[in-house]
């Protein structure tokens, strides 16, 4: 079996910023417009009235600040609330193969691999935009790649579960060097208007290129220790779209359970012992304690979530350079964020420094990988 290594990465980050302050703003009028249009009903009892929000509302549920959009005036503007993005011909390449390719770039070029010798290329992502062909072939295509392509979809956890499928094809010899890509559009499948989620998600894409037999010609090199995997049926992390919406009776593809929907109090509850334990485990498979590790990339969601999985594993609050974390500036991207930490906070760890990466989201789904400086 060959051993694995992570060669290069790339992030490509929208040029658009909503702040939390915009987006207060925004909700807070849409909310005073519905509850004007509906004063009567709700002076009698029949509907429930909306609540406003805040800036200190957000930032202390969640850690986030501000978060970057494919479209920012779409999102914004109180009588529609959600991005403009039109769709293109099927002669043009597609917006996720598009951002997919400007990271894909990226991290080839990291890894000092040309696009013709990647011969595996994965899109790993929370949703796509459209069922076949996969936007991993487009990608293919796109970047002028080989071998062979196909898309996978575990949530939150596609990420880690993407290149756990790459390492294991890299491994076995089916592939000699494959590309995972994470073009996460969350903006879209987010309801801008629901005072408890409306400032979750944003938007970008990552890249990780995958090989055995590194070029060389790369800054930094990350052996891929071991690979673990699990999940575990839930129903508090649900989006209910897909193609058999227009069968419905009332045939509505704008109705609330076809957006993202979550029980934030209970996945906390669930998720956050599951995530620490499963990292705990799989480090020991290792011989390795949580004290072993200069760093852990985790899933950029919430910030206490981060705080009360990485408390529960070294028994007291991680440093910012042990845990960084993203998410403040990209909000919760979903399979994207633990890449993104990743990405962005590993050039200072020496040779032979130890670290995990590791997701978890709704399944739910939680994949990990030890990693060793090379």
């Amino acid at each position: 079996m060959n051993r694995t290594y992570i060669t290069g990465t790339g992030v490509w980050t929208p040029p658009n910023v909503i702040t939390n302050e915009e987006l207060v703003v925004s909700l807070n009028e849409y909310v005073r417009r519905y509850n004007l249009r509906n004063s009567a009903a709700i002076a009698a009892g029949e509907i429930e009235a909306l609540l406003p929000s805040s800036v200190e509302f957000i930032e202390k549920g969640s850690g986030i600040k501000q978060r970057y959009v494919i479209d920012k005036d779409g999102v914004l503007d109180p009588d529609r609330m959600y991005p403009r993005i039109a769709e293109r011909p099927d002669d043009q390449i597609s917006i996720m193969a598009e951002i997919g390719v400007l990271a894909g770039q990226q991290a080839l070029a990291a890894a000092g691999r040309a696009a013709a010798e990647v011969d595996l290329v994965i899109a790993a992502c929370a949703n796509f935009q459209r069922p076949y062909p996969a936007i991993a072939i487009e990608i293919q295509k796109a970047l002028g790649c080989g071998g062979y392509g196909y898309d996978m979809n575990v949530a939150c956890s596609s990420g880690t579960f993407g290149i756990e499928q790459a390492a294991n094809a890299v491994r076995s010899g089916q592939a000699r060097c494959a590309l995972v890509l994470g073009p996460e559009i969350c903006s879209g499948h987010l309801e801008w208007r629901d005072r408890d989620c409306y400032f979750i998600f944003g938007d970008v894409a990552t890249a990780v290129v995958i090989e055995a037999e590194p070029s060389g010609k790369q800054e930094r090199l990350w052996e891929i220790l071991g690979s673990r995997a699990a999940t575990s049926y839930s129903n508090n992390i649900r989006n209910n779209s897909g193609f058999l919406d227009r069968c419905e009776e009332d045939g509505r593809s704008d109705k609330r359970n076809k957006l993202f929907m979550q029980e934030g109090r209970k996945v906390f509850k669930e998720v956050c012992p599951m995530a620490a334990a499963h990292i705990a485990d799989h480090l020991a498979q290792h011989a390795l304690k949580p004290a072993d590790v200069q760093r852990f990339w985790l899933h950029q969601a919430n910030l206490a979530m981060n705080q009360f999985i990485s408390r529960r594993l070294l028994g007291r609050d991680a440093t910012p350079e042990e845990a960084p974390v993203v998410l403040d500036k990209y909000a919760n991207t979903a399979s994207a964020g633990s890449i993104i930490a990743f990405h962005q906070h590993q050039a200072d760890l020496p040779p032979g420094a130890t670290g995990i990466m590791c997701s978890f989201g709704a399944g739910y789904s939680i994949g990990s990988h030890v990693l060793r400086r090379v």
